[in-house]
């Protein structure tokens, strides 16, 4: 039988005992629907391998626990599962809150103390191992990241003070948190906004102030899935209405082309001269217009029209930038 599924019952007849319930072999009989001595195999081997302090009470006619910090070891973490959760903790680099991060550590940690495997016990040494290095990403405040996320689990508004990116101005608002989305480097909150009676996207690292509201948000049952709304206002090449997008990129660049996923439903196709056609369909040219740039003369754009106007002129604008005379 699975070891997964003797951990279940493991940990089910654990917290039986927890909860003071006296759990015994017919209580695991009618819950797994096992037999007589599998029962009595389960029970003896929590005792003898996995040393639980049980004993077993006549007068309640089932188990408790004489020491009642007992815990039982992960024995079911195999070398797989280690991996993951190490990883995991070292991804967590991403997240603004130094907190969260060694909550995370101390929880694996302790995983995997009670799993005895003593080969991934030092977490330590894990950024010898691995490593994440995160450039031109959006500083965030710590606190302010923390009161994001405690409100939108525990479902309650916030009053935000925001700088918008484009006037400058600041404004207060209050809003109910809905989703948080890391997106390139940003970390962005989709929540509904009183002031604007609609759905916004705040940038984390525009926030000025936070403070919980005690007031509840009510935000309009008829909104569509947040899966649907992070498809239309997130990344250049997703949106409602879409423009095929063709780009040749040299020989030079197109194996390093080749090896990146634009878009689901993107179509390449290799010259005989080594050059690479690209294409998919984009929703907002302003963002990439940016990623035609960052290649260089590496790229052409060949489809459409209008997106080759807007690079040619973005190349003229830095043309003039960098022949003007420098301004003292």
């Amino acid at each position: 039988m699975s070891e997964r599924l003797k951990y279940e019952r493991f940990l089910w007849f654990h917290g039986q005992a927890k909860r003071l319930r006296y759990p015994n072999s017919r209580s695991l009989i009618e819950e797994f629907e096992i037999s007589e001595r599998t029962a009595q195999r389960d029970i003896e081997f929590m005792r003898c391998n996995l040393q639980a302090p049980l004993i077993f009470d006549h007068r309640r006619n089932g188990y408790r626990y004489t020491d009642d910090t007992f815990e039982i070891p992960f024995h079911w973490l195999d070398e797989e599962n280690l991996l993951a959760l190490a990883l995991a903790a070292r991804l967590a680099s991403t997240i603004p809150d130094s907190a969260v991060k060694e909550d995370l550590c101390r929880l694996i940690g302790r995983m995997l103390r009670l799993s005895r495997n003593e080969g991934y016990s030092c977490l330590d040494r894990l950024s010898d191992k691995i490593s994440v290095k995160n450039i031109e990403y959006a500083r965030v405040e710590e606190t302010f990241f923390r009161q994001v996320v405690r409100a939108l689990f525990d479902q309650y508004a916030l009053r935000i003070t925001y700088r918008s990116p484009y006037s400058g101005n600041t404004t207060e608002r209050t809003v109910q948190p809905l989703h948080l989305m890391h997106y390139m480097g940003s970390w962005h909150l989709l929540a509904w906004c009183t002031t604007k009676e609609a759905l916004r996207d705040f940038a984390l690292a525009r926030l000025l102030a936070v403070e919980p509201v005690d007031t509840p948000v009510q935000v309009p049952a008829n909104l569509p899935p947040i899966k649907e709304l992070t498809r239309r206002h997130f990344g250049i090449m997703q949106g409602e209405t879409t423009t095929m997008v063709t780009l040749r990129f040299s020989a030079h660049i197109a194996p390093r082309i080749l090896e990146q996923i634009w878009h689901p439903d993107q179509q390449t196709s290799l010259s005989t001269d080594g050059s690479l056609l690209l294409s998919f369909p984009a929703a907002d040219f302003r963002e990439l217009i940016r990623s035609i740039l960052s290649y260089g003369a590496e790229v052409r754009v060949m489809d459409p029209p209008e997106l080759r106007t807007l690079v040619r002129e973005e190349i003229e604008k830095m043309y003039r930038n960098f022949c003007s005379p420098d301004i003292e």
